[in-house]
């Protein structure tokens, strides 16, 4: 008993000392960027396959390993250039970058790649596969090769950087325990990424250094977001043989989970996202419910961080104690799990073509955009449609009914994606002429075995995802101008419109009138529910008629908004549905902020009356409960209707508890909750790091009492 105590002690004082420095602020250098374009400033009179891959490889070959105290998954970039370095960086290699970059247009990364592949074979084995194809090859299939097979080696050799960092550490240290674990350290990254994983350590270290190298991409100046799949599939194996021989203990498996999430948090910049899903199914449809999905949801409350973003695939059948696990997450004030619906997200990709075994290897691609993992060239919210916009626009004469005026706005729609679809198509066309990925290529089905770049046409998967933003707002405000303009003709709309230029100002009767008689959305009131159906089943059909560049290119739509309410509100007048101008639209797919009057059974009675399967761009329903009144009995009624929201068809639901006093105490001292993390638009982030008006529209969204 006392050796365990002192353990868990050691345990969580690692965790700690390597959770502050993650919330210190990670270190984002441009070593990589400015290695990568000396060198490819240097080779300017050679074929753009080869000038890429040769400055791939000389850039990895040369990065500067880190490995910091404490840590046992190694590989970060948070090392700066010396001041000379700086000087040439910015005087002449940056320049270079940005000319590149600036011809690479559109989304990218936001997805998983083939980590099986990864685990099975080592880069070493998919060079030996690749090099089988390229006996027949020729031209620019030849040319794709020998770079893919170039920035294979430039990561193995990077990890040879780590190896000897890591023995060059173990001779210096004086803490005969660290000397171990950095002997191991070097021994691993020795053998992974470049071979095969044959333990649970090497498995862990190999996805973690992959994800890490595959992040740095020379065409896109930031780091790139990419998800870990499901490794309670992928890690599985390796987890029960080791436990099998008596080599791993729950506890040191849960210890580099733990230590693999923080690394996450010092890859993904703040604002963005990044981690894996849980659960669900596996391609013969048997359910995924193991050790490594209970160590995945326990690395949420042991790190405590914005990272990883985990997605619990719930299925029919599953096990209870996992939902329980997932919900009492939740009740402490966790933001993570968000509960995904997995029969739902299935069927939703089977009606897009996707076979059912694949349709069961999803990922939510940073916030709530699902992709089959290991396949796709997918582009998430390409782009945000602002939805009350178009209301507004609207607004421009009178109408003899409702139906008309619906008509105008489904016209304007329509317009718009039209026109946002030529312009992601033609992203499409610049990125396939002067971009390319071989590193990711080497991992994405099928660009290996047809010789095509992922940017190229090579992946299996090539949709493009806009996002439809402020629809809660769209569905009110249709109500409000039904009722005042076609019912009660109280208003004409002209007269609508001129009040709202004027922002409701010396209208705060009928500002008051709207917001507190009118129905709306969220509160189980068929007549306004309606409308939001109305409009996303618009969206899908339009949507259908277009097919994007590449093989299986479909224009497949969501409604979620990532911080993009915020940033649309900004922009956007006042709005019929008693919404002031400039603030922000509603979040996600759910109800406007504060508008939920009859608690959370009617808000999932509304948020499920309309269609979910078909917007597999992603769907995004928050929830906040008070903290402050969770009794004994709370995690199951949390439960009850997490499951009555999945039973209605419910796509994704992302839970917050936290109460206002907790949140104004942490605007008046920060630095006392920095580590204190909420739910967003389909993603969590640090609370004090948001803008004051993210914060109040934080604070204005209903609290639930369970």
């Amino acid at each position: 008993m006392q050796a365990e105590r002192i353990r868990r002690r050691l345990f969580m004082e690692r965790i700690e000392a390597l959770r502050s420095r993650a919330l210190n602020g990670n270190c984002y250098g441009n070593e990589f960027y400015f290695r990568f374009y000396k060198v490819y400033g240097e080779l300017e009179n050679v074929d753009e396959w080869e000038r890429y891959g040769e400055a791939f490889y000389r850039a990895f070959a040369s990065l500067t390993p880190c490995i910091h105290e404490g840590e046992l998954i190694v590989g970060s970039r948070d090392t700066v250039l010396s001041p000379a370095e700086e000087k040439l960086w910015q005087e002449k290699y940056r320049p270079i970058c940005e000319q590149r970059c600036a011809t690479v247009p559109g989304q990218g990364s936001h997805m998983a790649i083939d980590y099986e592949t990864l685990l099975s074979m080592g880069c070493e084995g998919v060079i030996d596969r690749i090099r089988g194809r390229m006996k027949t090859a020729k031209g620019e299939r030849l040319a794709f090769y020998k770079t893919c097979i170039r920035c294979l080696e430039g990561v193995i050799a990077h990890s040879e950087n780590y190896a000897a960092e890591a023995v060059r550490q173990s001779l210096y240290t004086a803490d005969p325990a660290r000397k171990r674990e950095l002997e191991e350290i070097a021994a691993i990254c020795r053998r992974v990424p470049a071979k095969p994983a044959r333990t649970f350590h090497e498995a862990l270290q190999s996805v973690h250094f992959m994800t890490h190298c595959i992040s740095l991409n020379p065409l896109r100046p930031k780091p790139q977001q990419f998800q870990l799949g499901h490794p309670d599939r992928y890690l599985l194996r390796f987890y029960e043989n080791d436990m099998r021989n008596g080599t791993l203990t729950r506890g040191h498996a849960q210890l580099l989970m733990d230590l693999l999430g923080i690394q996450i948090n010092m890859r993904v910049p703040n604002g963005l996202s990044s981690g894996y899903m849980l659960g669900g199914r596996d391609a013969d449809g048997n359910i995924v419910a193991n050790d490594i999905t209970e160590m995945g949801l326990k690395v949420i409350e042991d790190i405590r961080l914005v990272y990883p973003s985990v997605g619990f695939c719930h299925t029919e059948g599953m096990p209870e104690k996992y939902l329980d696990m997932a919900c009492a997450l939740l009740a402490k004030g966790c933001s993570h799990p968000a509960l995904f619906n997995d029969d739902v997200i299935v069927r939703g990709l089977m009606s897009y073509g996707v076979p059912e075994c694949e349709a069961r290897d999803y990922i939510h691609s940073t916030c709530v955009e699902i992709t089959p993992t290991a396949s796709s060239n997918v582009w998430v919210a390409s782009p945000y449609t602002n939805m009350p916009q178009l209301l507004l626009d609207a607004m421009d004469r009178e109408y003899p009914d409702l139906n008309a005026f619906i008509e105008n706005i489904l016209k304007r729609l329509d317009a718009r994606i039209r026109e946002n679809y030529a312009i992601q198509n033609g992203y499409r066309m610049m990125r396939a002429k002067y971009s390319m990925n071989p590193i990711v290529s080497c991992f994405v089905n099928d660009c290996i075995g047809r010789g095509l770049d992922i940017e190229r046409g090579g992946a299996r998967y090539n949709w493009i995802m806009p996002s439809f933003v402020g629809m809660a707002n769209l569905v009110d405000s249709l109500y409000a101008v039904n009722r005042l303009v076609f019912e009660d003709r109280s208003l004409t709309m002209k007269e609508f419109k001129r009040i709202l230029a004027d922002n409701y100002n010396d209208q705060e009767s009928l500002k008051l009138f709207i917001s507190n008689r009118i129905p709306k959305y969220g509160n189980d009131v068929d007549d306004v529910d309606r409308y939001f159906g109305l409009f996303t089943e618009h969206i899908i059909a339009e949507c259908a008629k277009y097919e994007c560049m590449h093989e299986n290119g479909r224009l497949i739509p969501s409604v979620f908004c990532w911080t993009m309410h915020e940033r649309f509100g900004r922009e956007t007048g006042a709005t019929p549905d008693g919404r002031r101008a400039g603030f922000p639209l509603g979040d996600g797919s759910g109800p406007c902020q504060g508008r939920e009057m009859h608690g959370p059974t009617a808000s999932v009675l509304s948020t499920t009356k309309w269609d979910h399967h078909r917007m597999i761009g992603g769907v995004a329903v928050n929830l906040r409960f008070s903290k402050a009144n969770l009794g004994p009995d709370s995690v199951l009624s949390m439960k009850a209707i997490a499951k009555a929201y999945m039973e209605r068809g419910g796509f994704e639901m992302q839970i917050n508890v936290v109460d206002n006093d907790v949140l104004r105490r942490a605007r008046k001292n920060p630095d006392q909750y920095r580590d204190l993390v909420v739910r967003i638009g389909g993603y969590s982030d640090y609370f004090v790091k948001l803008s004051p008006e993210m914060q109040d529209e934080i604070m204005l969204r209903t609290v639930h009492h369970v």
